[in-house]
């Protein structure tokens, strides 16, 4: 019995995942014509050949004008932007109780809901410590408000939320005023996925709760009347690769009416004069679509949308668990000679309440951390798509790596201004031999066994080579720039 064999008699779910084989080859054949392996679906999502041509026939035979019209030209565009707002809230089982808002993508939605949330003094923002940087982001805008702001922190070595901290966090809010819970339904670091259960029970003690949802719904099911936060945010490329610049912010009906927007523009106005130095907002989602929608692109967001749910995102979360469990079983078994482990996974080693993306970092025999950024060198030479660095989610990344306040501060105090993340990078190894980085691969639609195989025998490559013998790369602080390979 070959290899692949036995994985099918170790995950018989696999086989009925049968039908994402049969799309590969028709939709997404390229892989396997440029012989490459693509693990980083938590970036970003792949096209499927079709939706490019629907799109394109689409495109070739309307005549699609700006949207802020009455003429022939700009009803169709129009027609084209309602039918996939329809379609978006149909796929998230919405209708009726949410406002779908385009955006150029899941940023945009978020920085949306920072600016218009109504912070005050008497007010809470409360985050979790993973979260994208994009998220992170609304900080700002409550801080400016003077609201006050925590962090609810993680857990390790699973990285989950310490439910009884942020029970005891929550509960110190004064349910009278405008507070604001927001945190991601999966981990675009980890791959955990946090518990929706969370929603209903902030939302019974006065929060508003926003979930970002980038990373979960292009493998997860996301229904909107089981789970009924007050903001989602989504990105579509994520989903279904193509189009790229076109995000969504779900808002419930009844807590649109509470936002306030500090700013106006085209196209989010029903009045606007120069001389009365007045406005009057559009209701709904006209008065947050700033300027001219990408009404072009907008409609291909249907076609996506339809591609997902003609494989079905069940069929797609049964094959990511199988190929996801067989990766993180053979992580973990990998040693070097001398019996120490080749590779430290962060997150749950198992596939209870996690995604298909699984975030490490690899050692040699001594023990010795091996630079990420040489990893995807060697990756790239293999044809490997894989990612590395923070992921945008320092809070994660630092509590996995055990870096706390103080490592924090020493490593601002050093580089002052000229502070980034490969200057961080570099202090903090040479520091105390910790890693403000990782290697991450993702699992997605399109991924079968041959790629997890592949990415496995590229780690295995690893076994028993130090530092030295990889060739770390050599990072110039004062550039910061790779000046010279170790090799």
């Amino acid at each position: 019995m070959n290899a692949f064999e036995q994985f099918k008699v170790q995950y018989p779910e696999y086989a009925l995942t049968s039908a994402l084989d049969e799309l590969r080859a028709s939709e997404y054949h390229r892989l396997d014509t440029q012989d490459q392996v693509y693990l980083d679906y938590t970036g970003a999502g792949l096209h499927a050949a079709s939706q490019i041509r629907q799109h394109a026939d689409l495109l070739s035979e309307q005549i699609l004008g700006n949207p802020h019209s009455a003429n022939p030209s700009s009803t169709e565009a129009t027609r084209g932007v309602e039918q996939a707002r329809h379609a978006v809230l149909e796929h998230f089982n919405a209708a009726g109780e949410y406002t779908a808002i385009f955006t150029q993508n899941a940023s945009a939605a978020l920085k949306l809901v920072g600016e218009s949330f109504p912070f005050s003094p008497q007010g809470r923002l409360l985050l979790t410590a993973d979260n994208h940087n994009s998220v992170n982001g609304i900080r700002e805008f409550a801080l400016a408000k003077r609201a006050a702001v925590a962090y609810a922190p993680l857990t390790r070595p699973d990285l989950r939320i310490d439910l009884k901290t942020m029970d005891e966090m929550l509960a110190q809010a004064d349910p009278a005023q405008q507070n604001l819970l927001a945190f991601p339904a999966q981990s675009n670091f980890s791959g955990v996925k946090h518990p929706l259960a969370l929603i209903d029970k902030a939302r019974g003690l006065g929060w508003k709760v926003l979930l970002d949802a980038a990373a979960f719904v292009p493998t997860n099911r996301l229904d909107l009347r089981t789970a009924s936060p007050d903001f989602v945010t989504v990105s579509f490329y994520k989903m279904f690769g193509y189009p790229t610049g076109v995000g969504c912010l779900l808002v419930r009906n009844e807590t649109l009416e509470k936002l306030q927007r500090p700013w106006f523009g085209g196209g989010t106005v029903n009045f606007a004069t120069v001389q009365g130095q007045m406005h009057v907002l559009s209701k709904g989602e006209a008065g947050f679509e700033d300027g001219t929608l990408n009404y072009m692109s907008i409609p291909a967001v249907g076609i996506g949308l339809r591609h997902l749910e003609k494989i079905g995102v069940d069929t797609i979360q049964r094959r990511v668990k199988c190929l996801t469990d067989w990766l993180l079983t053979c992580l973990l078994e990998m040693k070097h000679s001398n019996g120490k482990a080749m590779v430290r996974l962060y997150g749950p080693a198992n596939t209870t309440m996690r995604g298909g993306t699984v975030t490490m970092n690899f050692y040699d025999p001594n023990g010795h951390l091996i630079d990420y950024r040489r990893i995807e060198e060697l990756a790239g030479e293999a044809r490997i798509s894989l990612r590395t660095g923070c992921f945008c989610n320092p809070g994660a990344g630092e509590t996995a790596e055990e870096l706390n306040e103080d490592d924090m501060r020493a490593g601002i105090s050093e580089l002052g201004t000229e502070v980034n993340l490969q200057r961080f990078l570099y202090v903090m190894q040479d520091r105390s031999g910790k890693s403000a980085g990782a290697i991450r691969v993702s699992t997605g639609i399109a991924s079968n066994y041959a790629d997890v195989e592949r990415f496995l025998n590229f780690v295995r490559g690893f076994r028993d080579q130090t530092v030295l013998t990889i060739g770390n790369v050599v990072f110039d602080i004062e550039s910061c720039r790779v000046v010279r390979d170790g090799s």
